[in-house]
């Protein structure tokens, strides 16, 4: 049994850790809503379900046409500008599948989303890394650039700002393949790049309801395109990617924006006490426009502080990035979550 050479020779994406049991911890280290979903996605599941389960027998809604529907409304934009995702992993995925050939180029920020170069290894394609400046914007990127696809993380993850919708605009334009605006987090931020869909020819944005919507546990995404990139990305999805219990919860969070916009109050709210909190014990931390922050300790020692933390069953991420390693990225929770935390920090010095 022989392997592809580029499968058997990279180094799959590793997860924030997950401990057996979560109840005993705070858990600040994957960026999970710490507040349930709306109360109606738990109905809209037990009334798919039903009584005997019934409705479980038979495949789901292919084209997702309930759920994209009310996402066009959501965004303005015709329903054939939306396409429906296991998560928006699956559509970087497909992305790369639809726009990159073997040998061919991709390119993103570094530090951003690790999982980008995970998948330009599955698929075999090169990878060129741009860093940021001092002002958090491209470093040498060029006039040109003539990859096929560069993936945009806005906000960024793990360190928190966005790019403005200017400077967007301007990548775009200096881009001759697609630019993909990654705005998993872009529901806890100020401003979002929604709108440069239809002003920009070649720019897409992809979301997640895991952040946001509450909804990590039911693997949902989406994507705002152009009617036949989102027509390409149909042809080469699975053609029962969504199962009916996610489509419907999908369904039930997208429509219910009151409770999303109070779950992003209480986020919001809690991000900046803890910002100015953590920075009055010696911290530095990057002004956040996502559910994080990434905080520098006073000693640049991070690894001591995670270790630290994780010895009073409190998570959070380390990055071992020559990039990153000196600051951990702190996902916000609760108030009283975060006030533990902040203790505790406070505590270890």
């Amino acid at each position: 049994m022989s392997l592809r050479k580029n499968i058997a020779e990279m180094a799959g994406y590793i997860p924030g850790f997950q401990p057996e049991n979560e109840d005993a911890w705070i858990k600040l280290n994957t960026n999970e809503n710490p507040y349930p979903p709306s109360p109606d996605v738990a109905k809209a599941i037990l009334a798919e379900v039903g009584t005997d389960g019934a409705n479980l027998r038979k495949y789901p809604d292919s084209g997702s046409r309930e759920a994209r529907t009310i996402a066009a409304k959501l965004y303005g934009v015709d329903p054939s500008w939306v396409i429906m995702a296991n998560g928006s992993d699956e559509l970087l995925n497909n992305l790369i599948r639809a726009f990159v050939a073997e040998g061919e180029e991709l390119a993103f920020v570094h530090p951003s989303y690790s999982y980008y170069a995970t998948l330009a290894a599955i698929q075999g394609v090169r990878v060129v890394r741009f860093g940021l400046d001092d002002d958090y914007r491209l470093a040498d990127f060029p006039q040109r650039y003539t990859g096929k696809l560069f993936f945009l993380t806005s906000p960024n993850a793990p360190l928190g700002f966005r790019f403005t919708n200017d400077y967007i605009r301007q990548i775009a334009g200096r881009c001759d393949g697609v630019l993909v605006v990654d705005e998993a987090y872009a529901d806890f931020a100020d401003a979002n790049a929604m709108d440069l869909v239809a002003q920009c020819e070649n720019l897409i944005v992809t979301r997640t309801l895991s952040k946001s919507y509450s909804l990590a546990g039911m693997r949902l995404g989406l994507a705002i395109a152009r009617p036949e990139v989102v027509a390409a990305l149909d042809k080469i999805r699975d053609h029962y990617h969504l199962d009916r219990l996610a489509l419907v919860a999908a369904a039930a969070a997208l429509s219910d924006q009151a409770w999303l916009s109070e779950n992003l109050r209480k986020i919001r709210k809690t991000r900046e006490w803890f910002s100015t909190e953590i920075r009055r014990i010696g911290y530095r931390v990057i002004p956040s426009q996502a559910n994080f922050i990434f905080a520098t300790p006073p000693d640049l020692d991070a690894e001591r502080i995670y270790n630290a933390l994780f010895e009073r069953q409190i998570l959070v991420r380390y990055f071992t990035d020559p990039l990153l390693k000196h600051g951990l990225r702190i996902s916000i929770g609760t108030r009283e979550e975060m006030e533990q935390t902040l203790a505790a920090l406070a505590e270890i010095g």
